[in-house]
């Protein structure tokens, strides 16, 4: 199961649950149990200058990727500015409120995991009635080890051209480590961005970059995935159809739909990936030729 949409400012609507509680909110949902997902809910949220959300809480784990303009969110008695590019992770459970910052909109990713529920008979959603407005307001820091909640996407963090030279101590960049190494192969380059090094346990953020030629066979996976397109053109197989995939596209796969990329362009193709739930340890991939190649090896005798 698969379900393409795009990103359409027209579709935004305010939940019923925010009428009360929130200012210049609206999201559109992209992913959720109406689009046959049980494990995500992935929505773009829009506050108009000035705007804000009551504190709330979810019986679900969330995280956030600002994609423009500046968000300022509360939590734990803190409250931290998150410019464009920059993303922050919730805990199940943890009371958090936020607001646009200065005069300007913004717009943000809003992943939840698991999906929650569009039928009314369970509530997911708590406004506590807190005041979470008391905390100053600092710029997210990404290189101060007390931060354990936010991270910052740096383009320069995926040109391997930057990485094969060592940093300066008193680099602007996080500290270089397993945990925040950049993933590359085949021409395919994975920038973690929300994880359990943020203390995310039911879902993973990340950002993909496929160089041109670059290529990823058919495949599949015990989790669902979501891909929002940022940049250039892929042309994706899904489940045996042929899509052309664009930034503002956002395609979703299911357990078990067979999907695969390449990037046939002369440009660099970006997107935002979000799986749930994380992946398990071994076994995160099943590639459609591996089991192709034993077929015939075993039908041949070999």
């Amino acid at each position: 199961m698969y379900h393409v949409t795009r990103i359409d400012e027209t579709e935004n609507v305010l939940p019923a649950a925010y009428a009360d509680r929130s200012r210049g909110f609206s999201r559109q949902q992209l992913v959720g149990k109406s689009q046959g997902s049980p494990h995500m809910g992935l929505f773009v949220c829009t506050l108009e200058p000035k705007g804000y959300v009551e504190a709330v809480v979810h019986s679900y784990e969330i995280s956030v990727y600002v994609l423009s303009g500046e968000l300022v969110l509360t939590m734990l008695g803190q409250s931290i500015t998150l410019p464009a590019d920059h993303c922050a992770a919730v805990p199940v459970g943890v009371t958090y409120s936020v607001r646009a910052s200065g005069n300007g909109a913004v717009s943000w990713l809003h992943m939840a995991a698991p999906a929650p529920f569009e039928d009314g008979r369970r509530k997911d959603t708590f406004f506590t009635g807190d005041d979470l407005e008391g905390a100053a307001v600092a710029a997210a820091d990404v290189r101060d080890p007390r931060n354990q909640s936010s991270f910052r996407f740096d383009a320069s963090s995926m040109d391997l051209d930057n990485l094969a030279v060592g940093s300066k101590v008193d680099a602007p960049q996080v500290s270089a480590s397993m945990a925040t190494a950049l993933l590359a192969y085949s021409g395919i380059g994975v920038r973690m961005l929300v994880d359990q090094r943020l203390k995310a346990q039911l879902h993973t953020m990340f950002m993909v970059q496929y160089q041109p030629t670059a290529i990823a066979h058919p495949h599949d996976h015990p989790f669902e995935e979501a891909y929002v397109m940022v940049e250039g053109e892929v042309h994706a197989l899904v489940e045996g159809h042929e899509l052309v995939l664009r930034p503002g596209d956002v395609l979703w796969a299911g357990v078990g739909a067979d999907h695969g990329f390449h990037n046939r362009g002369n440009g660099l193709v970006r997107w935002i990936e979000t799986q749930a739930p994380q992946p398990p340890a071994q076994h995160s991939y099943r590639f459609n030729r591996d089991w192709e190649y034993l077929e015939k090896l075993l039908d041949s005798g070999e």
